[in-house]
């Protein structure tokens, strides 16, 4: 079995189905043990958000899970773009592994997430000229990498080159401009080296290890799977406004938290139990219904947060009263708030529609499918148009 410690929940999923596409079979555990049958499990400690302390302990907690499971490896899932506690946490895994070293390869050249000279680009932009400079938590101010993460007081961190010779020890950032690139920092991977990072290079790092491969997963539905889908994007990124604005032009049923919250915090059960009973009587007549924030982007980390959990609480109700084949929950901590409250502690992860994008399976209701995908990516093509009215 391979381990895998990921900060959040698309990222558990992320990973996940790279390993379904090498052949494995891989679950997601948010809490309680491993089910002791799949191949990879990709352990979500939920701590993105935390404060640094708390990271690394929910991160040192995964890795004795892990290795109390026999794991033959364990690879720390970190953001593209280094967002969250990354020094904390993955000093804290080594601590735990008794490692010296880790190489940390976060790019993701293949989706236009590159790095070089020391720089973040991403689409061939600096960073922070994207629109990952207005991230309401982590807002990524500059373009050299050591300044994306927090400096360490025990741990050298370094940036090198494919091709370069490595330090001994320390937290040694790997630059990559191109998937070839990815793959050679595959090769440096050995017993006293944590690696860390992005799903491409641990994509990589599998195909290096396993000699056999399966073709990728679709996403098509089983014939029995229940027709309803409900998608929760509780994130306003680009992304995310293309997507509400093409379903609104499909007259896909579309709804938005109130516009008073924008300037008040207050949100009663009344105005969640409203908007959920619309929502529900929308299945009605739609196989497809759409929650969204529905806001001007906010920059306050605490009122982001709470607005995320506000749609939460009304997609809980909806679905704890209607019969949903499908949820699709877009941006990392909407999607785990998602699972906390329906209290799924386990998932299997069935397919890969898309890079980034995984479907996955709840234990306690097999016949249910949960979709995530990190908020700054597009939904696949399949599912843009909905197949009623478009």
């Amino acid at each position: 079995m391979i381990g895998v410690i990921a900060d959040d929940l698309t990222g558990a999923a992320e990973v996940g189905a790279v390993g379904l596409r090498h052949g494995l079979r891989a679950e997601i555990v948010l809490w309680g043990d491993p089910s002791g049958a799949a191949d990879l499990v990709c352990v979500d400690t939920d701590s993105r958000s935390s404060a640094s302390e708390e990271a690394a302990r929910r991160a040192a907690s995964a890795a004795r899970l892990l290795r109390a499971a026999k794991a033959r490896w364990i690879y720390k899932k970190v953001d593209s773009v280094l967002r969250g506690q990354v020094t904390a946490e993955v000093e804290s895994v080594m601590q735990q592994l008794r490692l010296e070293r880790a190489l940390l390869l976060p790019a993701n050249p293949s989706r236009g997430r590159k790095i070089r000279d020391g720089r973040y680009f991403v689409g061939g932009r600096p960073i922070h000229k994207t629109e990952f400079a207005h991230d309401p938590e982590h807002p990524r101010t500059s373009a050299q990498v050591l300044q994306l993460i927090n400096p360490s007081t025990t741990t050298p961190i370094c940036v090198s080159r494919p091709g370069d010779s490595l330090p001994g020890r320390g937290i040694v950032i790997g630059e990559a401009t191109t998937s070839q690139d990815v793959k050679l920092w595959a090769t440096c991977r050995d017993a006293r080296t944590l690696t860390a990072g992005g799903s491409e290079y641990f994509g990589m790092l599998l195909t290096a290890d396993r000699k056999k491969t399966a073709a990728p997963a679709t996403g098509d539905f089983p014939d029995g799977a229940a027709r309803r889908e409900l998608f929760v994007c509780g994130t306003s990124s680009q992304a995310s406004r293309k997507f509400v604005k093409a379903a609104r032009e499909c007259r896909t049923p579309v709804f938005s938290l109130p516009m008073e919250l924008a300037w008040r915090p207050e949100f009663t059960p009344g105005a969640a139990e409203v908007i959920s009973e619309r929502v529900v009587s929308a299945f009605q007549s739609h196989a497809r219904v759409i929650l969204n924030v529905g806001l001007p982007p906010v920059r306050e980390v605490a009122r982001a947060r709470l607005l995320s959990d506000h749609l939460v609480q009304i997609a809980e109700r909806v679905l704890r009263q209607v019969e949903v084949g499908h949820v699709y929950a877009e941006g990392g901590a909407t999607a785990t708030e998602l699972v906390r409250r329906m209290g799924w502690a386990r998932l299997k992860v069935l397919s890969e529609p898309a890079p980034g994008v995984a479907t996955l399976a709840i234990e306690a209701h097999p016949s249910q499918w949960l979709t995530v995908k990190p908020g700054t990516y597009a939904w696949p093509e399949q599912w843009t148009a909905n197949r009623e009215t478009c």
